[in-house]
């Protein structure tokens, strides 16, 4: 195959346009890493701001709005945004004034890019579904600098309504609002790619190593989601379910073992089961002493995992006659987390380098 001359990568020939003709600079490559978004602060008006833009997602709440909104605006946002920003200010990262999940997003972007070589030609970025930095104002920043084709990169192994599509969503309004749009792909779900098990099973094995104590069980948690969304054809359950099984035979650990489960459930409609801290308070109340828990759905740490597994399930535990209690971190930016990475983007790129 023909090399692009590298003559016309980055502007074209500008000595017969006019002289207020506007700068149309083309030819690079942009990969756009999307993950869901933190609150710019833990504060009210910050946490406010970040749930209303989340919970006003009709991907997230699929109800009525004529029903959601006096829901939303006169109850939830009123007493939630304090509850949740102390929550997030036992996991901030007040070096740099942020939440976990934009510091760790970043650093992905960084590594992936130096992985890439440091070429010309590919500009790595990053961005938030909710809240900063927001994916039009990365869509924008990538084609200023010449990116004339997108690869859109949802840090989601497992397809789903609520977190790939309405990222997806997000970017192709920022598309609508553009004259000249650059070319888009959209990296798939990996919820079985070989490369995400492996990194897992390795993750895990380095992180199961460094404990003191030999788990009775393990617990594959994955965020949940209302079961209503599974029935109306969803296929994020049965991802979830794929990448389990997939991990724990793997790590070859008996079935007897290992349990999957459901976390971080919200309102009162049935959501998938079993509930993660449920089945932790069970396990203790029967008598097991030794429990480790592991969020393979999370491509960062974030205060469903930090928070909510090591905070709240390490307590429930605990206070039910449990002894000894992990959360294995998410694979994060680590080597392992950037392979995954690297693998699904430089697959997806071919054909365009």
């Amino acid at each position: 195959m023909n090399e692009m001359p590298k003559t016309a990568l980055f502007e074209p020939d500008r000595s017969a346009w006019p002289k207020d003709h506007p700068r149309a600079t083309h030819g690079r490559i942009g990969v756009l890493l999307l993950n869901l978004g933190t609150p710019d602060g833990t504060s009210y008006w910050p946490m406010r701001s970040y749930l209303k833009e989340f919970l006003s997602d009709e991907r997230v709440i699929e109800e009525p709005k004529w029903k959601w909104w006096p829901i939303l605006n006169l109850i939830i946002l009123t007493v939630r945004p304090g509850k949740k920003g102390k929550d997030y200010a036992t996991i901030w990262n007040n070096e740099k004034d942020e939440g976990p999940l934009k510091t760790i997003t970043r650093s992905q972007a960084e590594q992936l890019a130096l992985r890439l070589g440091g070429s010309n030609k590919i500009v790595v970025d990053w961005a938030m579904r909710y809240a900063n930095p927001s994916t039009e104002s990365r869509i924008q920043a990538l084609q200023a600098q010449g990116c004339d084709r997108i690869l859109l990169v949802p840090l989601y192994p497992h397809y789903a309504a609520a977190t790939t599509a309405t990222a997806c969503d997000q970017a192709f309004r920022a598309l609508m609002k553009m004259r000249w749009q650059p070319a888009v792909r959209v990296c798939p779900s990996y919820h079985d790619d070989p490369v995400y098990i492996d990194a897992l099973a390795r993750s895990m094995t380095q992180n199961l190593a460094k404990l003191d104590f030999e788990p009775e069980k393990i617990i594959a948690t994955f965020h949940g989601m209302p079961e209503k969304y599974l029935l109306k054809g969803d296929p994020y359950h049965c991802h979830c379910q794929k990448t389990s099984r997939l991990l724990r035979e793997k790590l070859a650990i008996a079935p007897d073992r290992w349990l999957t489960t459901f976390q971080s459930r919200f309102g009162n409609d049935p959501w998938l089961q079993p509930y993660t801290d449920m089945t932790v308070e069970s396990l203790a109340r029967t008598g097991l002493k030794r429990l480790v828990l592991v969020a393979p759905g999370f491509s960062a740490d974030c205060l469903e995992t930090l928070e909510e597994l090591d905070g709240e399930n390490r307590h429930i535990f605990e206070d039910n006659g449990g002894e000894k209690f992990a959360y294995l971190p998410a694979l994060n930016d680590s080597a392992e987390g950037v392979d995954v990475i690297e693998a699904i983007v430089r697959r997806e790129l071919m054909g365009w380098i």
